[in-house]
Formats: C-alpha cells, structure tokens, sequence
C-alpha cells in the first residue's frame, strides 16, 4: 500500500485490512532504512515516499500477518545484516545497495519516509514483520490514539528516525521490543546527513512493552535534542522505563530529554543510561574510529515506580562525561542499589 499526496485512509470500527506473507508481493525493492543503514529493501507494508499530507484513520484493525514468515527470518539475518552494516561503514552508493529479492532483512510496517504532515490516529495494529511505526526524515508526524498489538521479535511500537516536530499521544504499545524507540540513523550515513531527531513530545501513553518503555538509540547518529515525555504510565514491567543508549562508534549527541509524572509497575532501571553498549557491534567492528556521544541534559521528574533494582544507573565515558542529568521527586520505590557513582559535587 503506496500513499500519495492528499490522502486519507480511514477504516472504519470492525474492518480488517490484512497483508499478504509473500515477500514477493512487496517488490520493487524501495530506498528506506533498515536499523538504521540506507538500502532499497523490500518495501514496508505501508509506505510513503516523499509526499504531505497523508493520514491513516478510523477505528479498524490492520494485520500484518508477521508471523507466518518474516518474523522468522530474523534467525537468518546475520550475514545480511552485516553485508549492509559493511556497505554503510565503506560509504558504497546507495543505488549499489540492493537487498529485497533473495535477503531476509524484514521489512517494516508503516513507513513514510520524507514526508511532510503525516497522521496516524484511532486504528489497532497487530503482528508487524519488524518495527511497527516508523516515519523517516518526516516533519509533523502525529501519532495519536493508536493501540499496537504486536509480539514478534524486534516489534518496537513507534521509531521516528530523522525527524522533526512528533507528537505520540493517546496510544497504547503492547510490543516484543521497546514501546517507543527514537532514532536519527546509524554510522556514517547519518554523520553524512545530519539530519536529528528533535522536538518530540510523548504523552498520556500507556507501555505494555516487553523490553523498554522510552528508548533513546541506539542508532542516534545524527543527533536526538528536545524529547518531552509526560503523563505516560507502563503499569506491568518493563526492564527499562527509560533508556538511553549508544557507543563508542555512534557519535552523535542527545540533549535535553525530559520525564515528568509517570507511573510505573516494575523495573529493572527507572533511568539507565549507557554509553558503551557493547552488544552486537564489537565483534562485527574489530577496528573502528572512536566517536563518543555527547550526553548533556537528562531530566527525571515526578516519577512512580512500585519496586525498582535501581532508580538509576548511569555509565558515562570519562573522555566525554555525561553532564546534567536531574532525578527529582521518585517515589515508592523499593530494593535500590547504588554502585561506583562518581560525581563532582561542584556539578561541573
């Protein structure tokens, strides 16, 4: 399903738009991001190519049918992946980075890609190949209302990547990976392009996501500034309420980020931010050029949790240390650890 300008698809309460499991039927292979790295892939189930005003509406459901094949093809990936990830890291043409046909890197779900005033509010979304939403190099996406229904491994609820002015609201993320990922590209492409995530605002959402609730990277390249989250509430458990992650390769920086009045059930880490995620690039990478994220401003305020192992923890890099992260006002949290924190109280 290819959006152009000016179009509205709305479904109404009780219909079903369900999607074929033939990869075939989902080539030409077009140009996306697939975590992160730019390719022509198979084209997501719904996708939008540099047009405005487009919106998907109304109270009905949309299948993906991930399950019944594509979901499987993440125990195949690896070799693929690492094709791609090499592609990036040499700076190889994109129009030379062909994958679709005879590959198994999932495609995504819902993926405008450069577009300009996209809506997608009111409808239920169920068994996504791969991540669920994720609008690229977008400006003036709204998300409102929407409930994610999806288990399949790598089924991260919303990913705005590269974009600009997001509101998320209203929804509801019941996922096999994080609720709600932001990203702005990964390595190289992204340092060549430049383009941030920024002015995001998440608000009265409620996470039922099997790994993290708000997930800052890990492909934050490109830069992550001004993320206000509020009023959001993940009742059950999460590992992680709120997470920021990168590594000594991403570069990048993230900046003013905020979390206010929020409600939790368990966790593992209220806050946790890592700057040397190691998993799943070392190995792949045995030489690389160092780029350590710039952290500055993180701020947690007014926030519930009934048990928690930790409020925070923060693993910074003395060669870049992260700067001004504020905890204020954490309530009703039990079985806190604290280990090796470090800080200058001169708050410098």
């Amino acid at each position: 399903l290819v959006f152009k300008s000016n179009v509205n698809i709305h479904l109404e309460d009780g219909a079903i738009l369900n999607f074929s499991s033939n990869q075939e039927d989902y080539l030409p292979a077009v140009i996306t991001r697939w975590e992160g790295t730019e390719l022509f892939n198979y084209s997501p189930l719904i996708y939008a190519y540099h047009v405005q005003n487009i919106a998907l509406t109304g109270k009905g459901t949309i299948n993906g049918n991930g399950s019944k094949k594509f979901s499987a093809w993440a125990d195949n990936q690896n070799i693929d992946k690492e094709i791609l990830r090499r592609m990036g890291r040499e700076n190889l043409p994109i129009y030379r980075r062909i994958f679709g046909e005879g590959f198994r890197l999932r495609p995504g779900f819902i993926e405008p890609y450069g577009c300009v005033n996209v809506r997608i509010e009111g409808i239920t979304i169920k068994d996504s190949p791969f991540w669920v939403i994720h609008p690229i190099f977008c400006n003036n996406v709204i998300v409102r209302d929407v409930t994610v229904d999806s288990h399949n491994r790598n089924n991260d609820g919303c990913d705005p990547e590269s974009c600009s002015n997001v509101l998320i609201e209203g929804c509801t993320f019941s996922t096999g990976d994080d609720a709600i990922a932001i990203k702005s590209g990964r390595d190289n492409d992204a340092w060549r392009i430049g383009q941030p995530t920024e002015n995001v605002v998440i608000r009265n959402c409620t996470f039922w996501s099997k790994i993290n609730g708000v997930c800052i990277g890990s492909e934050i390249s490109g830069g992550i500034r001004n993320i206000y989250m509020h009023d959001c509430t993940a009742p059950n458990s999460v590992m992680r309420l709120f997470f920021v992650k990168t590594n000594h390769r991403r570069g990048g920086f993230i900046e003013n980020v905020y979390m206010k009045n929020v409600k939790a059930g368990t966790a593992q880490r209220v806050l946790e931010i890592d700057t040397e995620v190691l998993y799943q690039w070392k190995d792949l990478v045995p030489t690389y050029e160092e780029r350590i994220t710039r952290i500055d401003g993180i701020y947690m305020d007014k926030v519930t949790c009934e048990s928690a192992d930790a409020i925070y923890e923060l693993k910074g890099d003395a060669k870049l240390p992260v700067k001004n992260v504020t905890i204020k006002k954490v309530n009703n949290v039990e079985n806190v650890v604290e280990k090796n924190v470090t800080y200058d109280r001169k708050g410098k």
